[in-house]
C-alpha cells in the first residue's frame, strides 16, 4: 500500500474567513435553512455574475429541478440535454416525468454541438413535439458555443437552462457563465471552485420566476397565519451556516480562478509535447475557470489511458475518466440521441480518450510536480518519451 499523502482531484480550499460567517450564524442563532447569510449570499452571487435574482438551494440538482418546474416541464414532455455531463444534469428531467433527448458534443469546446442541436430541433418540429427546454452544460469550466446555441433555440422558441455547475467564474464574450439562458445554475459541492460543502444556486433576470422558485424551495407555504399549502413544494433551501461558508468562498473566487488557470498552464507547458496528448481548448473570447484540467490521450500513439490512470493511482494520485456520456448510461437505455454528425460521435470519443488531472486551487507546487513527473515517467517506461523528468 502506498502511504504517501494522496493528491486529490479537486478538494475543498478554505479561504480562512469562513468561521467568521459561521460564528455570526451561531451568535444570532440562525441555525436554519433561512437567515441573513442566505439572503446576502444570494445578493452577492447575483451581483458577481450580473443577474437580477438568485435563490440559494441545497444542490445544483435542486436548482435544475426548479428551473424545469418554472418552464412547466410535465410528464411526457421532452427536454434536450448535453450528453457529456454528470448524471445530475439529467436526473431532474426524470423527476418531472419528462423524456430526455441527448445531444452530442462538438470538438472545439467538448460541449453541446450546435449542429446536432439544430438537427434535433428540426426533427422535433416536424414531429410536432418541440422540447420544453434545452439544458446546456458548460463542461469543466469551458462555456459552450452560446451564440450559436441561443440563436438556434430562439429560432424554435425553446428556452435554455445553463448548467454552469462547473463554470462559476468563467466568461463568454464578456458575459458570466450561467447568465445567458432563461435560467442558470451553479453547484457548490465540495469539489467545485467554491464550496458550501453542499449547495447550489438558481439565477435569472426573471425576478417573478426567482420568487416562485424561492416559494417552492421552502415547502410552498402560503401567506397565512397557519400552515397553508396550495402547491407542491420542496425542502430545498440552503442553511444559513452553509451560506456563510459560501460568502467567504465567494470573496476569493477571482484568486481561485487564477490558481486553476495557472495549474492548467503548468500541465500544458510540461505535458503538451508528449505524443498523443492534447488539452481541452479555450474558445476564442472566452475565459474558462479551468475547474478541472482535462486532456486527451490518443491510444493510437501507444498510450493506454487505463494504464496511465492506474499508474497515477498507484502513486496515490487521483485522476479520473471524463464523464461517460449519458446516452450510454444504463439508466437512459433507449433514450434518443443526436450525434455531432453521421460519422462522428464526439462525446464517445472524448470518453474513450479523456482524463482529468488533480486541479485543486490549493494544490502545491510540489504536488503538481509529483503528478507531472509521474506522467512523464509513465511515458518513459513505455518508451514513448525520452526527455528529462523535472
Amino acid at each position: 500500500m502506498n502511504n504517501q499523502e494522496r493528491v486529490y482531484l479537486s478538494p475543498p480550499h478554505m479561504s480562512g474567513n469562513e468561521l467568521k460567517y459561521i460564528q455570526d450564524a451561531f451568535d444570532s442563532n440562525w441555525i436554519a435553512p433561512l437567515g441573513p447569510n442566505v439572503d446576502q449570499f444570494e445578493r452577492e452571487v447575483a451581483s458577481f455574475v450580473g443577474v437580477k435574482g438568485a435563490v440559494a438551494v441545497n444542490s445544483g440538482t435542486a436548482a435544475i429541478h426548479l428551473a424545469l418546474r418554472l418552464l412547466e416541464v410535465n410528464p411526457g414532455d421532452i427536454v434536450f440535454c448535453s450528453t457529456l455531463t454528470f448524471i445530475a444534469s439529467a436526473n431532474p428531467i426524470l423527476y418531472q416525468g419528462a423524456n430526455p433527448v441527448f445531444i452530442d458534443s462538438e470538438p472545439d469546446t467538448w460541449n453541446m454541438s450546435p449542429q446536432a442541436l439544430e438537427r434535433a430541433l428540426k426533427d422535433a418540429k416536424a414531429a410536432g413535439v418541440l422540447p420544453k427546454a434545452v439544458i446546456v452544460v458548460h463542461l469543466y469550466g469551458q462555456i459552450a458555443k452560446m451564440d450559436e446555441i441561443l440563436d438556434i433555440c430562439n429560432k424554435f422558441s425553446v428556452p435554455v437552462i445553463e448548467d454552469a455547475a462547473e463554470s462559476l467564474g468563467s466568461t463568454y464574450k464578456g458575459k458570466a457563465s450561467g447568465t445567458m439562458g432563461a435560467f442558470g445554475i451553479y453547484s457548490f459541492n465540495g469539489n467545485k471552485i467554491i464550496t458550501t460543502s453542499g449547495g447550489g444556486m438558481l439565477v435569472s433576470n426573471d425576478q417573478h420566476a426567482i420568487e416562485k422558485a424561492r416559494f417552492w424551495s421552502a415547502q410552498a407555504k402560503d401567506n397565512a397565519s397557519h400552515y397553508e399549502h396550495s402547491e407542491v413544494g420542496f425542502n430545498y433551501r440552503m442553511s444559513n451556516i452553509l451560506a456563510g461558508i459560501g460568502r467567504a468562498q465567494l470573496e476569493v473566487i477571482d484568486d481561485r480562478v487564477r490558481s486553476k488557470r495557472f495549474i492548467f498552464n503548468q500541465y500544458k507547458f510540461y505535458l503538451s509535447g508528449l505524443p498523443g496528448v492534447t488539452f481541452m481548448q479555450e474558445l476564442e473570447n472566452t475565459c474558462s475557470n479551468r475547474w478541472l484540467t482535462s486532456l486527451l490521450v490518443d491510444e493510437d500513439q501507444g498510450v493506454s489511458k487505463s494504464d496511465l490512470l492506474n499508474f497515477l493511482n498507484e502513486a496515490n494520485i487521483e485522476a479520473r475518466h471524463v464523464w461517460k456520456p449519458l446516452h450510454l448510461q444504463p439508466l437512459f437505455k433507449g433514450a434518443s440521441y443526436y450525434p455531432h454528425n453521421e460519422n462522428k460521435h464526439v462525446a464517445e470519443e472524448l470518453f474513450q480518450k479523456g482524463i482529468c488531472l488533480p486541479s485543486g486551487s490549493g494544490m502545491t507546487k510540489g504536488q503538481q510536480i509529483k503528478v507531472i513527473n509521474r506522467i512523464l515517467a509513465f511515458f518513459t517506461i513505455n518508451d514513448i518519451y525520452t526527455g528529462e523528468i523535472i
